[in-house]
């Protein structure tokens, strides 16, 4: 039986008198890309935010195993194994690459009261940062300057940040946007790599990538669900070609 690491349950979300989630539903199993589309205003990014703990649901309930964490908050999801991405590139560009990974590891781990001895000099921290770049294809990009990577360097960098947390789950926000194609197989290659390990959860509006990369798929319109299944089953749902997809009669 395939293990479910993280799932939501009828999931509501209201701002004032607009539902931006309507009663969502949606399981993240190990080694496999969840893929989560939609137009703009259906609801994604919202629902990626609920599932995190930046913002909290009206109704309904998260598990990450066989815990409800409904009501924890974000540091505490990111310390049980939830890392996400956000739409906008979350780096610190004046630092090298292996700095922003050793940082984000040390957050996961601080140590108040060990103020004598300097950060950089944890062991837990660099090995993580390390074993992260390694894993994201970065290795050989540790000592540059963060913000001198193109735009596929930096998103695989925001990746590799969340690697050095050793998540469990991974919450990825249109990682692909603004990509070449070049950049986009390598994005897509570097997700294979990675999945038999994790949970992934894909937000993406470029869909010859999300066909190509994902195993389940979930259609959002105006924050509901209109079909969740196989990428196959997807492509040729009626409903979704028409509201998503484009009907071509």
């Amino acid at each position: 039986m395939t293990q479910i690491l993280l799932s939501a349950k009828n999931i509501t979300r209201r701002f004032g008198g607009l539902t931006a989630i309507d009663n969502v539903s949606i399981d993240l199993p190990l080694g496999a890309v969840h893929a989560v589309i939609g137009t703009n205003g259906a609801g994604k990014s919202t629902l990626v935010s609920i599932l995190s703990g930046e913002l909290a649901p009206n109704e309904g309930t998260i598990f990450m195993n066989d815990a409800n964490i409904t009501a924890w908050s974000q540091p505490r999801r990111a310390r049980a194994g939830l890392g996400r991405s956000y739409q906008r590139t979350t780096i610190f560009p004046s630092l090298t690459v292996h700095e922003n990974c050793r940082l984000t590891a040390q957050a996961n781990r601080q140590k108040f009261w060990n103020w004598t001895n300097a950060a950089k000099h944890c062991a837990f921290s660099n090995e993580a940062a390390d074993r992260a770049l390694e894993l994201a294809g970065l290795a050989n990009e540790s000592q540059r300057v963060a913000g001198l990577l193109s735009h596929g360097g930096k998103r695989q960098l925001e990746i590799a940040m969340g690697l050095s947390t050793h998540p469990k789950i991974l919450l990825l926000d249109e990682p692909l946007a603004g990509m070449g194609p070049e950049e986009t197989e390598r994005m897509l290659g570097l997700l294979d790599s990675l999945k038999s390990d994790l949970a992934i959860l894909l937000v993406e509006h470029d869909m010859d990538a999300v066909f190509k990369i994902s195993d389940i798929i979930t259609v959002m319109v105006n924050g509901g669900v209109i079909a969740h299944g196989s990428p196959d089953s997807i492509r040729n749902d009626p409903q979704v070609q028409t509201a998503y997809l484009g009907d071509d009669e």
